[in-house]
């Protein structure tokens, strides 16, 4: 039997709690032996369900710094603005990692994030938790098979759903791009890593991006509205009114170009029924794959003219507290305490040179929206320290 993991939880509001219930579920195989938060009700809150000793409880990560190393890995879910200090700091005592996304939100502070863990020799997950889900594996075995030939073109779609979008990006904590970070980063940069992801080995050469807030401004208030959903005389009438999503309950384009002409196209939409369920279509020189959520993954071969539908093999006994992502938390979690207990770098999915590439290539993303033109991607090694 490979050792137990113990980890020490760095913010334990909604992620950071989260994770850590992967302990509750398989405590042979992790242990939460510490928690930092500046909140005291979430702090207690974790140490009262994993019984953490008074002397591994803070309310500031620096104070866990300055002990000895006491755990062999670190949860850092702290807000994105506030991931590379602890990141950096836990590195150079030589934690392991498993840093929330995005990795930070600057270019500059992913490089130093990425550079620290390689120095220090210690391995860091980031919680692209989409690379672990038994379709985004499926497609990409299938892709690595030659199922389709070719890649030609990737067509990817998130809809983030109506109310959703209203929650987080409009009225929530991702509402203020100065105070957080731009919504490509902080919700579809799992999408960007999946697609670099299923595009292998090819160099991603030129990327342009479009969108802007069309809806959610103040020349799209409904006449006679309110400041507040339940003093308003228009509530009623409007689909995103947090009395609706509360009491009972835009749009961005990026196209990219890769190495050897094969191009994808992805849209970030937030005019949607669905909440989260990816689609994917791939066109290959062979034939075509279409995924719709979960799977199952049809492929559709040009030579036979026959479709081949395959199951994704999605595990059946996760628990519901880490069902987040459809389950997808739970293969990461799953992943990363396997690769510390056993040593196994291989086993992270989602290591710093492959999520460094894909936060480098958001942020060009970015620019090219802001600018209105076409950016032209740097090479890999200019990228990486």
């Amino acid at each position: 039997m490979t050792a137990c993991v113990t980890v020490l939880i760095i913010g334990a509001g909604c992620r950071g709690k989260h994770y850590s219930c992967f302990a509750v579920h398989f405590p042979s195989r992790m242990k939460v032996v510490g928690v930092a938060d500046p909140h005291t009700f979430a702090r207690n809150n974790l140490q009262k369900i994993h019984n953490i000793d008074k002397k591994n409880v803070f309310n500031d990560w620096k104070a866990a710094t300055e002990r000895e190393r006491f755990a062999d890995a670190v949860v850092i879910a702290t807000p994105d603005r506030l991931h590379k200090a602890p990141a950096i700091a836990f590195a150079n005592k030589g934690y392991h990692i498993l840093l929330e996304k995005p990795m930070a939100v600057t270019p500059e502070d992913c490089k130093e994030i990425a550079s620290a863990c390689k120095a220090n020799n210690v391995m860091l997950a980031v919680c692209h938790v989409l690379r672990y889900y038994p379709a985004s594996l499926k497609i990409k075995e299938l892709l690595d098979a030659g199922a389709i030939g070719d890649i030609c073109h990737i067509q990817h779609l998130e809809p983030i759903g109506f109310w959703h979008f209203a929650h987080s990006f409009v009225r929530g904590n991702w509402r203020n791009e100065a105070e957080t970070t731009f919504s490509l980063l902080a919700k579809s940069c799992h999408d960007i890593d999946l697609i670099n992801f299923w595009m292998g080995d090819k160099r991603c050469l030129k990327v342009s991006s479009f969108g802007s807030l069309s809806h959610f401004t103040n020349s799209h208030k409904p006449k006679g509205a309110a400041s507040r959903c339940l003093d308003c005389s228009v509530e009623q009438t409007c689909p995103y009114s947090a009395k609706k999503i509360y009491l009972k309950l835009a749009e961005k384009v990026v196209n990219m170009e890769f190495e050897g002409g094969a191009t994808a196209a992805f849209t970030m939409m937030a005019f949607t029924e669905r909440l989260g369920t990816r689609k994917t279509t791939v066109y290959g020189t062979k034939g075509e794959l279409f995924c719709d959520g979960s799977g199952p993954v049809e492929v559709f071969d040009f030579c036979t003219r026959e479709k081949t539908v395959h199951p994704t093999n999605k595990s059946t006994v996760i628990p519901s507290q880490l069902m987040g992502h459809d389950g997808a938390d739970y293969y990461l979690m799953d992943s990363f305490i396997s690769a510390v207990a056993e040593n196994k770098p291989s086993l992270i999915q989602t290591g710093p040179e492959a999520t460094l590439q894909t936060h480098l290539l958001v942020f060009e993303a970015e620019k090219s929206r802001k600018e209105n033109r076409v950016v032209f991607v740097e090479t890999r090694k200019e990228h990486f320290p």
